[in-house]
Order: C-alpha cells, then sequence, then structure tokens
C-alpha cells in the first residue's frame, strides 16, 4: 500500500502549467484520494471477509491498476504536444532517466514487500483496526526521515509519535474486543503486527521518494511523477506475480470464486474494483503531493480515517469498540500534531525565503 509521496519543494514545478488546469488538478486528485483512500481498503477487507485467502492475489490487486496511468500520462502527451507545436518544439515522449527508472524499480520491490505484508495483515484484522494501525506511519516516516533526508525532529513530531504509539498500545492490550469470528488469537497478532511493519515500510519509502526527488538532475513535473509511478507500480506488481506464481494463486482463483460468499460474479466484481480504486488512491496522492503539498495529502488521508471507521461498521458490521475510540481520538490528536508542526516549518521557510529576497532586492537597488 505504497504512494511516490515526497516532497516537491527543491525542484522547480511545471512551468506550464495553468493556474485554472491546477485548480482543476487539485479537485480531481482531492476526489481520486477520497474515493481510493476510503474504497480501496473496504474492497481489499470485503474480499476477505466472504470468503477470499489469497494473500498474494490481494496485494497484486494494490498495484495491479498500473496501466490506469497510461491514460492521464497519454493525456498530458497531448497536451505538450499541442504547446510545442505552438513554439515549433519538439515533443519528449518519456521524461525518465535510467538512473530514475533504477531508483523507481528499487521502490517498486519494496512497494510490492509493503503491499503483501498490509493484505496479510488485513486478512486477519477489521478494516477500521487496520486504518489506525496504518495512521502510524507517520512516526516511522519522522524518524526514517531524520536518518535520511536529515529532516529534523520537532516539539509536534515527538507529541505526535508519542500520541500514535499510545494509540497503537491501546489496540494492542486489547486485541479480544474486535476479532473477527473466524479469526484466532494467534492470527489476529500476526495480523497487528504484519500491519505494523507495513506502517513502518511505508515510512521508509517515502523519505527515500524524497531522497530520489532530491538527486534527480531534472525538473520534477507532474508527468515526471507519473512516470515514476508507473514503473513503481509495474515493479511492485510483478513482485506480488511471482508470489502468487510460488503459492499458485492463479490456480485458484476460479475455485475460490466459485466458493465465493457473494457469489462468482460478484467476486471479480470486487477483485476490479478493487485494482481502480487502490489506483485511484495513488493517483490522488501523487497528484495532490504534487499540485499542494505533502501536508495536504496528509490531512485528508488523516481526515478519512473516521470515514473509513464509518463505512467499515456500516457496510461491514465491524464493531467499534470504546477502546478503539480512544485510540482514533489520540491518532487524529497525532496526525494534528504533525500536521500543524509541517505548516509551521513550511511558514517559516517562506517567511525566511521572502525575507531573503526583499533584502537581495534592496542591495541590488
Amino acid at each position: 500500500m505504497m504512494d511516490a509521496e515526497g516532497q516537491q519543494s527543491h525542484h522547480p514545478k511545471d512551468p506550464q502549467m495553468s493556474k485554472a488546469l491546477k485548480r482543476a488538478l487539485v479537485v480531481l486528485n482531492c476526489l481520486l484520494l477520497f474515493v481510493g483512500d476510503t474504497g480501496g481498503p473496504l474492497l481489499s477487507r470485503l474480499y476477505f471477509r466472504h470468503g477470499g485467502h489469497r494473500q498474494w492475489l490481494a496485494s497484486w490487486l494494490e498495484t495491479g491498476g498500473w496501466p490506469l496511468i497510461l491514460l492521464p500520462l497519454f493525456i498530458s502527451y497531448l497536451y505538450r504536444r499541442r504547446l510545442a507545436s505552438d513554439h515549433h518544439h519538439p515533443t519528449k515522449l518519456f521524461f525518465l532517466t535510467p538512473r530514475l527508472f533504477l531508483a523507481c524499480a528499487v521502490l517498486g520491490l519494496l512497494t510490492g514487500t509493503d503491499d503483501f505484508l498490509y493484505a496479510y495483515g488485513l486478512s486477519f484484522l477489521p478494516v477500521s483496526t487496520s486504518a489506525i494501525l496504518i495512521s502510524t506511519q507517520l512516526a516511522f516516516t519522522a524518524f526514517f526521515a531524520f536518518l535520511i533526508v536529515k529532516q529534523k525532529f520537532t516539539p509536534y513530531s515527538i507529541n505526535s509519535i508519542a500520541l500514535l504509539s499510545v494509540g497503537a498500545v491501546i489496540l494492542g492490550l486489547h486485541t479480544s474486543s474486535d476479532r473477527p469470528d473466524n479469526v484466532s488469537q494467534g492470527q489476529y497478532l500476526m495480523g497487528f503486527f504484519l500491519t505494523l511493519g507495513t506502517a513502518a515500510l511505508y515510512g521508509l519509502v517515502l523519505p527515500l521518494v524524497e531522497l530520489t526527488y532530491r538527486k534527480a538532475s531534472q525538473v520534477i513535473t507532474y508527468t515526471l511523477v507519473m512516470e515514476m509511478q508507473l514503473v513503481m507500480g509495474f515493479f511492485a506488481t510483478a513482485f506480488c506475480t511471482i508470489g502468487m506464481l510460488v503459492n499458485k494463486d492463479f490456480e485458484a482463483i476460479q475455485r475460490e470464486a466459485r466458493q465465493y460468499g457473494l457469489g462468482e460474479v460478484k467476486y471479480y466484481v470486487v477483485l476490479v474494483w478493487c485494482a481502480i480504486l487502490w489506483q485511484c488512491f495513488f493517483l490522488g496522492t501523487v497528484g495532490v503531493i504534487f499540485c499542494v503539498n505533502t501536508l495536504l495529502a496528509g490531512i485528508i488521508i488523516a481526515v478519512l480515517i473516521p470515514v473509513i471507521e464509518l463505512f467499515g461498521a456500516i457496510f461491514l458490521h465491524e464493531k467499534f469498540t470504546s477502546e478503539k475510540g480512544v485510540s482514533l481520538a489520540l491518532c487524529l490528536w497525532g496526525l494534528a500534531s504533525y500536521s500543524y508542526g509541517e505548516y509551521r516549518e513550511n511558514k517559516k521557510k517562506k517567511e525566511a525565503a521572502l525575507k531573503a529576497q526583499t533584502t537581495g532586492l534592496t542591495r541590488g537597488g
């Protein structure tokens, strides 16, 4: 469950993008993020709830919709070709360099591993519990960002880490309160720790993506970001495909479809829409990050956690216990603290840059 998230502030953005187009992209990507972030986990859990048992298949679906990225890439190419024809310039088909391609391939393999951990954990956990545990990735992101890109800890990030950790501990101490009927205590605990492992790996990959942006010796455009996501999705899917072949999942799909609790047709409908919605999540996330910033993407994802909790209770009839409520409150508090800290840091950087620019103009005059 991964996306090419990273901060774009180190490179100029696409100078050809008009304000109207940017506003349209912001709205579109926010909608994609909303639909994908709520629908993807719910359909993945729906697959397991009604008789799905193939974790490799579920992990494959998280990135298996990567060919859908070819559509916005094609539209982007047509748009750039029209602009280039007006100025009599040749239109470049791809922006990825071999070095960036290799970096994205490695990130894709890590993403495939993360997909598998997430799917395996979700097969034993309610989607509402999984969503709260996944939110702890902010704590891991802060830690790995400190090691990899030298991002400093702030009082807000430390407070966020503490709150998210306490929330996860509260869930861990009350594992019997929301355990699904067909899941043993051992399986629940396995799902719990695998989901925490998902959050940790997610927290590692994000700073690595940011480092990739920093090391790229080219302008980071929206098209380039989508190309990177395409490569990551391809290699993540290839990794999961190997897992499916080894586990003989392809041979078991027809048999599982016939035995599926909602019926054979709905089994395939769940699989197809699961792949589409997860791809909406990835596209929406990278789009919001590029058009605005990482902070807004993080805020939207945080706001959607209670929505996932609500949908889980309504559509999947999951229990919403008092312990889960306390953990959710701590989780949202931690996310709010982290977001406010990021807002203050970004504001300070902008003020410092404006002051430096003003000083330079004064000296030049």
